[in-house]
């Protein structure tokens, strides 16, 4: 067994070990910081437009992952779907995905690098999380499309990085499958091992205790000084539901 064999089954229980623990650790011991510490008072018009287009493109790119690496190769073959078809639908819904993830992640950075009271509340923390979560979103971007070249059409990952995600579950690692793939996966799934690992101690966290009803709760109403010079009552206005 060589030693990147070794890696690749180890280094996911360590990740795992990382987020259980440091999420637990950050719950018990920071429950009052568990949240994205939001900057809307500072800036919302730009806010509006990245934060959406962020959060529901990466949705997406997730769902897009639990079907390509939970779903076996199989499956898809029983029920008719070739490979091509499949490959056509994961490239079109992730380069679109990605494309919309990026955009947006890259105009909450510049928000945040441009507007001076976001930018003086961003911490080292914050600084590398949007780092390495930028860069995983680029190298999955770059597997979507090289995956649409002559040169990645040659590599199916469902042939080696799916099976070899399924086997970290059922306890038996195949870490020689995944040595296999192509190095822009080794890159990708490495920054995704990263961010995990990141992930407890960031503001990332919050995702973690996102309800469904989170969709659909209150807006946050922030009130200016001004309107309670005029005489209004905070809390008085009719309260608008969500989406």
């Amino acid at each position: 067994m060589s030693g990147w064999e070794i890696f690749w089954d180890v280094v996911p229980y360590v990740t795992l070990a990382i987020v259980v623990v440091g999420t637990w650790w950050r719950y018990r011991y920071d429950k009052f910081g568990w949240t994205t510490r939001s900057s809307q008072l500072y800036e919302s018009r730009l806010l509006r437009v990245a934060s959406p287009m962020f959060h529901f493109g990466i949705l997406v790119v997730i769902v897009g992952h639990i079907i390509g690496l939970v779903i076996p190769e199989s499956w898809t073959d029983a029920i008719g779907l070739s490979d091509h078809a499949y490959h056509i639908q994961a490239l079109v819904l992730g380069a679109i995905a990605g494309v919309c993830t990026l955009v947006g992640i890259s105009l909450l950075v510049y928000r945040r690098r441009t507007t001076g009271p976001v930018f003086m509340a961003t911490t080292v923390n914050d600084k590398v999380m949007y780092l390495v979560l930028v860069m995983a979103i680029v190298a999955g971007l770059a597997c979507t499309l090289i995956g649409a070249t002559p040169v990645g059409a040659e590599h199916n990952y469902r042939e080696t990085v799916s099976p070899w995600f399924r086997s970290i579950w059922v306890l038996q690692p195949r870490g020689d499958l995944m040595v296999d793939a192509p190095l822009w996966f080794h890159i990708h799934v490495m920054l995704g091992l990263t961010l995990f690992c990141l992930w407890p101690f960031t503001r990332l966290v919050h995702a973690f205790s996102a309800p469904i009803g989170y969709l659909f709760r209150p807006y946050i109403v922030y009130r200016s000084r001004e309107a309670a010079g005029k005489g209004e009552l905070v809390g008085s206005a009719p309260r608008r539901r969500g989406w």
